[in-house]
């Protein structure tokens, strides 16, 4: 997400950081880039230029010429302006108590992904503690209720529908009453888009906010669309007052101008965004550490945050005591695999990585090493997973055929399979060599090579 502008910012960062001395040339340079940069992310051109006076402002200040270390001064600054222009502080949902009902409603154009993005928000709501509805209350989009229906089924969540109307407003209200009679605390409207903005949609919108009263207005938009975001949310607003915005296909947006115009523009923060086609796919917006992934910095927060969600921590001790004992097989390499895949897609885990962000491309990235590692430990026998010592040439040429791939890209895995196995018990006696560990992971198929 967002490449072409962390590489660019990242050139920046790295320009500026271990200078002795700041110049108002070397300032004034400096935002030209920045400034060239925002106008090709399709950064709103208001916003640019607020963003660009007010850190040449400050930058020119006596603070910042004669800092000890001016450089790491100055790339301060300029993350405290984008940290601004994206909204600050993460905003969370405005919900009430478990013991009362929550109601969201969800508009958008057709297509933004917004019956995509309820079951998604459903979901990390459920996952939170929460007992979410969700209302297929879009009656005027073809399959709108039975593919609302199909995802809450994929996440165990009961779909609120009736087939047998197209009043939007009566479905509305029903819902809210299915929900207060069945402990249902939060209500997730997803509402009837358009292709483009008509009077119908927005009377009908106001006619469904006026009967449930939600706590939440959200705006679903797409991020790839641009500006075009950011005019869609200044209409809706307009008519029918959001409270936030939810962006999606925020892993596809290479530019960033929605996410990086629309908390200037419309005053409304961005909640969530969503980062890929799975349930979990689905994060809250943090300002600051969008902010450093754009500069090049990473987002080891949230890298740590999906490790913990992925990894148990028993799970965790059960594999050192195996990694002690040597007792370490393929199928534990399969699982551990299948961990990194949950996390999401090796392009985002990098995009967090301090140093990697902006400098790895999707191209870059062995994309098939994963899943042709994964074949062939599949094509195995669960003898052979257990023991790969009775893997000989013959057995080698039958994996091989079975997962489509050669020979010797069997023998490689197994090869790298002993290595790590080999460094992990070391490991598990010597924590010393932890950095050892994820170079050998490193230079596994699956893994970027540099």
């Amino acid at each position: 997400m967002l490449e072409k502008l962390t590489s660019t910012f990242g050139d920046i960062v790295r320009s500026l950081g271990g200078k002795s001395k700041i110049t108002e040339k070397n300032i004034e340079e400096t935002v030209e880039q920045i400034k060239m940069a925002l106008l090709e992310a399709d950064v709103n051109l208001r916003v640019v230029r607020r963003f660009v006076n007010s850190t040449i402002e400050e930058a020119k200040g006596e603070k910042v010429l004669r800092a000890v270390d001016p450089g790491q001064q100055f790339v301060k600054i300029i993350y405290d302006k984008i940290v601004a222009m994206l909204g600050d502080s993460k905003k969370d949902l405005n919900l009430k108590g478990p013991d009362t009902q929550s109601v969201i409603l969800l508009l958008g154009l057709q297509g933004s992904g917004k019956t995509t993005a309820a079951h998604k928000l459903a979901a990390r709501l459920k996952k939170d503690g929460r007992n979410p509805l969700l209302v297929a209350d879009d009656l005027v989009r073809p399959a709108a209720i039975e593919q609302l229906s199909v995802l809450g089924d994929k996440i165990g969540i009961p779909v609120y529908k009736e087939t047998d109307t197209k009043d939007a407003v009566r479905v509305a209200r029903n819902a809210v009453e299915y929900a207060k009679k069945n402990g249902h605390d939060v209500i997730i409207i997803d509402t009837a888009g358009r292709l483009q903005i008509d009077d119908d949609m927005m009377a009908e919108l106001e006619r469904v906010k006026k009967e449930v009263n939600p706590v939440e207005t959200l705006l679903v938009a797409d991020a790839m669309t641009g500006q075009n975001a950011v005019d869609i949310a200044k209409t809706f607003d307009e008519r029918i007052e959001l409270s936030g915005v939810i962006l999606t296909k925020f892993d596809s947006d290479a530019r960033g101008g929605a996410a990086l115009s629309l908390k200037t523009i419309t005053g409304k923060p961005i909640l969530f965004i969503g980062t890929g086609e799975k349930s979990e796919d689905f994060e809250p917006f943090h300002p600051d550490r969008i902010a450093s992934r754009i500069l090049g910095m990473g987002d080891i927060v949230s890298l740590v945050e999906k490790a913990q969600e992925t990894v148990d921590a028993e799970e965790a001790a059960a594999l050192q005591k195996k990694m002690a004992r040597n007792d370490f097989t393929l199928d534990d390499m399969l699982e551990q695999f299948q961990k990194v895949k949950s996390m999401g897609s090796m392009q985002s885990i990098i995009d967090m990585i301090p140093g990697l962000s902006g400098k790895i491309s999707q191209d870059d990235i062995d994309k098939a090493g994963l899943k042709k590692q994964e074949a062939i430990i599949l094509s195995m026998t669960k003898k052979e997973r257990a023991n790969h010592l009775i893997i000989g040439p013959s057995r080698r040429k039958r994996i091989a055929k079975g997962s489509g791939t050669s020979v010797a890209e069997v023998n490689k895995l197994i090869k790298q399979f002993e290595k790590t196995k080999l460094t992990m018990k070391k490991l598990s006696r010597n924590r010393g060599l932890q950095a050892k560990l994820m170079q050998q992971l490193g230079g596994a198929g699956g893994f970027p090579k540099f």
